[in-house]
């Protein structure tokens, strides 16, 4: 019987332990991995704009698919002369950008 007992609260621990390995990571994780935090912030212009600033420009105005496509291709002008290097999927997954997009436009 504590045979038993041992072995559940092994399974138990193991669960535990890889549990946090499993769940998948949010838009702010994905940024961060992509490179996105080197230039942008929530709240400030650092290099970039902030996403605040990105989503007062385009409320109402743009989709996310029309702004996945600029992130996508980079380029210069919108928000000043620096340009936005190009963000290919091998740098950020389809579903994470869409997921960064959406949380950007909610600032």
């Amino acid at each position: 019987m504590k045979q038993h007992i041992y072995a559940a609260m092994a399974c138990a621990a193991a669960l535990a332990w890889t549990a946090p390995a499993v769940q998948a990571a949010g838009p702010e994780d994905a940024m961060v991995k992509a490179g996105c935090t080197a230039c942008h912030n929530k709240d400030k212009k650092v290099v970039g704009p902030s996403y605040k600033q990105i989503a007062e420009k385009h409320k109402g105005k743009s989709d996310v698919a029309t702004l996945m496509d600029k992130v996508r291709k980079g380029g210069s002008g919108v928000y000043g002369p620096v340009p936005m290097a190009p963000n290919p999927p091998d740098k950020i997954s389809d579903a994470d950008l869409k997921a960064a997009v959406e949380f950007i436009l909610k600032h």
